[in-house]
């Protein structure tokens, strides 16, 4: 006889689904967080690889310079790549954004691939990515491709002695093409210097003496003196002189609608200076508002001081519907810097003696990591434009230089500097370690946020993993409710 397969009174015993799903849960959880951290880690990785990466297999070659038939590989310590003809190399191609700030009107960065021959000269450019509004869904992108175009045959080394040149902005598009015109500029310069290209070199590092702000310096307290000693900068421009610089155009548009005002008429009287050296932030603000200018300042940071009257708006109107000043930009050697609301403050009085009636008073921070050093020279770009049709400009910009009294200034002596056998000119790296003090010091100064929004996060997992656990009490998960909602407020 045979056995029965189930004996009749044999109890099999069956896991309880409470029992099943508490490991599982555990385990989902565990790979919840491993796989935070691995998206953690490959974005970071992701961040350090140069943005050429992303586009050098999308852009064919021959879509960059007429004739090109493929690419050489990456360099590796300076992000570019060759660009070859039958074998041969013509050029080097590279993403702006390697190498300069490239930040838009959306916030986001405009990807400018460009090509350079051996003379330093631009034999290719292409706009490979953007998020920019107006682009998107008003200005056809086929006119910023075409004005891109234009490019081909700028001289960089040229323009390392000139900075001046014809810029074609269309109008509605100001920031936009502002931004690609100085990225194309700024990053070529690198480019061509860190490869010796069109005789460009690398700036010389020496053991001469360097400076420093002089923190206990003073400055003269009246406005006369601010201004004749240099302290305080002063651009004045009259209707003649502007209807003048547009009359010198090529587009004879510009003759047809001038200034109807008297010639000698004011047209903008700007003063700039760096109100963040303690003496001149002292003279110019008071005592009581230059504090207030280092609360507003975090560390690294700098601000200047724009004033102007007369019937031009350094400011506009631009930074109201987009919040940034489109008319101004500081520029530094390689380096500028364009100002958005959020790094603005207006200032109610001047506090030196005789100041005019001035009409705009206005102080901007320039941010910590944008490569601005307050011992150097700078100038302040302005842009002015004139209204040739009913949608249409034309635009001319006028420099205002500012650097810093001796008075100012403190003597150092850096340490000797040993050269690098190879004297590579690693721009992209500098750029990088900006790019990454920057990102540091941000979240340094987000440490405590940082820590309770991790704790709360990992709480809040927790809670959706052991729902089983939480609701077993309806007055503990009441209480946990209220009190989880309530620090998130």
């Amino acid at each position: 006889m045979k056995t029965p397969l189930l004996q009749p009174n044999v109890l099999i015993a069956i896991p309880s689904p409470h029992s099943i799903s508490s490991l599982p849960r555990l385990l989902v959880f565990a790979i919840a967080v491993l796989l935070l951290l691995l998206l953690a880690i490959s974005s970071a990785l992701a961040q350090n690889k140069p943005v050429l990466t992303q586009f050098i297999d999308k852009i064919p070659a021959a879509s960059l310079v007429d004739g090109a038939d493929g690419y050489g590989p990456i360099q590796e310590n300076v992000p570019v790549a060759p660009i070859l003809k039958n074998g041969a190399q013509i050029g080097w191609a590279f993403i702006t954004s390697d190498f300069v700030g490239t930040t838009g009107y959306s916030g986001k960065p405009i990807h400018v691939m460009v090509a350079v021959d051996q003379d330093a000269k631009v034999i290719g450019v292409k706009l490979v990515k953007h998020s920019e509004p107006i682009v998107l869904i008003g200005i056809p992108e086929a006119r910023i491709a075409v004005l891109t175009e234009e490019y081909v045959g700028f001289d960089l080394a040229a323009a390392t002695n000139d900075s001046d040149h014809d810029l074609n902005i269309i109008s509605g598009a100001t920031v936009t093409i502002m931004v690609i015109d100085d990225s194309i500029l700024r990053s070529g310069i690198k480019v061509a210097r860190s490869l010796g290209l069109g005789g460009l070199s690398a700036p010389e590092t020496s053991n001469a003496s360097q400076f420093e702000i002089k923190t206990d310096a003073t400055a003269p307290e009246d406005w006369v003196t601010l201004v004749g000693d240099g302290t305080l900068r002063r651009m004045s421009l009259d209707v003649g002189q502007v209807n003048d610089t547009f009359a010198a155009m090529d587009d004879p548009r510009a003759l047809n609608r001038p200034i109807e005002h008297p010639a000698e008429e004011t047209f903008i009287d700007m003063y700039v200076t760096l109100v963040s050296i303690p003496a001149i932030g002292k003279a110019t603000l008071g005592e009581r508002g230059y504090n207030n200018l280092k609360a507003w300042l975090k560390d690294g940071e700098e601000a200047i001081l724009v004033t102007a009257r007369g019937q031009y708006s350094f400011k506009g109107s631009g930074y109201v519907r987009g919040g940034l000043f489109d008319r101004i930009q500081l520029i530094q050697g390689d380096m500028s810097v364009r100002f958005r609301d959020r790094n603005h403050r207006r200032v109610g009085d001047i506090m030196a003696e005789g100041a005019p009636a001035l009409t705009e008073m206005d102080l901007f921070k320039i941010p910590a990591g944008s490569g601005f050093e307050p011992t150097k020279p700078w100038r302040l770009e302005l842009l002015v434009h004139r209204d040739i049709g009913a949608i249409e400009r034309l635009y001319t910009t006028f420099d205002i230089g500012w650097q810093p009294p001796a008075n100012y200034l403190t003597k150092i002596t850096p340490p000797a500097y040993e050269a690098d056998a190879s004297k590579n000119f690693d721009v992209a790296n500098d750029e990088q370690a900006a790019k990454t003090a920057l990102w540091h010091r941000i979240w340094r100064d987000k440490a405590v946020e940082i820590v309770v929004l991790s704790i709360m996060l990992v709480v809040l997992t927790a809670a959706f993993f052991f729902q089983g656990l939480l609701t077993r009490s309806a007055k503990f998960t009441f209480w946990f409710r209220i009190c989880f909602l309530t620090v998130t407020l």
